[in-house]
């Protein structure tokens, strides 16, 4: 499965008071994060993904992907569970005009196509069991 998610932010989008998109998604891993900041955000549009009030990314707290003409794609082994399958990104900007779209996309597998067997499992299969 493949999520795609996007926002607009306004002048009202302040670091203080970030717009709150909620990500709504199925039980499964997440395997990729895309973010595309298109040209004209001059790194002024940032965005910062948690998971309840734990920010997952960037990984270090208190900081925010931002960038201009740019992806900020990368790989990750997140799981999300039935009933905890929804994820937030504040948005916010420093921008006062010409405020540009930005897309999140995020690939999600069931877990049994990510890890076909439990470790239990590969445990027995290496001990020949």
């Amino acid at each position: 499965m493949f999520y795609t998610f996007s926002y607009t932010p306004d002048a009202d989008d302040t670091a203080a008071d970030p717009h709150k998109l909620e990500m709504q998604m199925g039980a499964g891993i997440i395997h990729q994060v895309d973010v595309l900041f298109q040209n004209g955000c001059g790194h002024e549009e940032f965005v910062q993904i948690f998971n309840d009030n734990l920010q997952l990314w960037p990984s270090n707290r208190g900081e925010k992907l931002r960038g201009n003409a740019t992806v900020i794609s990368f790989r990750e082994f997140l799981e999300l569970t039935p009933g905890n399958a929804k994820l937030t990104a504040h948005i916010s900007t420093t921008l006062t005009e010409q405020f540009k779209e930005i897309i999140i996309n995020i690939g999600l597998l069931p877990k049994r196509i990510i890890q076909p067997l439990s470790f239990e499992e590969l445990l027995a299969a290496a001990a020949g069991v």
